[in-house]
């Protein structure tokens, strides 16, 4: 059974069939082509996993597959071994088989700061743009989602989410590996949609927060973590050439600025819930991702700036409504 069978009839029930039309050769496809001649190793050490049964599993306290008596000890080097081949490991972390897989960033800090200032998400369909591994898909139906899809292009991550769903068997939840410039227009049938970490990399921040609201129904929930800066309403940053490195990094506002954004794109009721720095312990360097990591973008005499002079990252989450 494909993973995404339970998906389609899904979709369908909401009226959706034009989509799935499109949709399904278009995911066998992404996950049939050889992404930088890295598929065929993914998919050796996906199906080179232990084929067994994890009844342990915990979505609500964090995402827990199991404990150190589902795989044998013996066995547990060579699943660390499978697990490796799947680096980066950016979101997280997991508990996963007795192994604690800790990825880049504390993902479950942000979303600790993130579920107390939404909308219950019991019984919601929800959009998670630019979703990575799914870590925060996972907790989205930990929380209650009726059904979570979340979408991001990078391959290695819908892999890493496979790994996952390989023991959960979750009909709940699915990473696609797709973008939000591949989703239908004006689809409004998501009761919330989330947007975190991706605002800042997109040339046209106004044009993304439309392609938002057209996912969301008339007064559905836009969830929307990004970078910003110190400032006031006419403040916005366009770095020269990179920001903390990253190369595709083209806006940061400040927080009333982002406000005005999002006003004038339509959506109403909106709140600026949480405001807070990232820390050198909340992204990091790990054995699970062992390339630059935050420590490296910042200037080493002050930590305040990035490596280009610009301020270190600050990040603000937004909650807003659809019109």
């Amino acid at each position: 059974m494909n993973d995404y069978d339970a998906l389609y009839p899904q979709l369908e029930a909401r009226e959706l069939s034009d989509w799935v039309s499109v949709l399904k050769p278009l995911v066998e496809s992404r996950l049939a082509s050889d992404a930088h001649g890295k598929m065929p190793i993914w998919q050796a050490a996906l199906s080179a996993l232990p084929d067994l049964s994890a009844d342990d599993v915990d979505l609500v306290t964090g995402v827990s597959i199991g404990d150190k008596q589902t795989v044998a000890e013996s066995a547990r080097v060579e699943v660390i071994e499978q697990l490796q081949h799947f680096h980066p490991w950016r979101k997280g972390p997991y508990q996963f088989l007795g192994i604690e897989l800790d990825t880049e960033w504390r993902s479950d800090w942000k979303w600790d700061r993130v579920l107390p200032h939404i909308q219950s998400l019991k019984g919601r369909t929800v959009l998670d743009v630019g979703a990575g591994n799914g870590y925060h898909g996972w907790r989205m139906q930990g929380a209650g989602a009726k059904l979570v899809i979340g979408i991001d292009p990078t391959r290695v991550f819908t892999m890493q989410y496979l790994v996952m769903q390989r023991y959960i068997r979750s009909t709940q939840h699915y990473v696609l590996p797709i973008g939000i410039e591949e989703m239908p227009e004006n689809l409004h049938c998501f009761d919330t949609v989330f947007s975190m970490g991706v605002l800042y990399h997109r040339r046209s921040p106004l044009d993304h927060l439309y392609e938002l609201r057209s996912c969301l129904r008339s007064g559905g929930e836009l969830v929307l973590e990004t970078l910003v800066i110190e400032g006031d309403v006419q403040d916005v940053l366009m770095p020269e050439a990179r920001y903390a490195k990253m190369r595709n990094v083209w806006f940061i506002p400040s927080v009333d600025m982002m406000s005005l954004w999002l006003e004038r794109c339509g959506f109403r009721t909106v709140k600026c819930v949480d405001k807070t720095m990232t820390s050198l312990d909340e992204q990091r360097v790990t054995d699970w991702m062992h390339f630059e990591s935050l420590a490296d973008f910042l200037d080493p005499k002050d930590r305040s700036k990035t490596i280009e002079g610009y301020p270190s990252p600050l990040r603000a989450t937004f909650v807003a409504t659809a019109p």
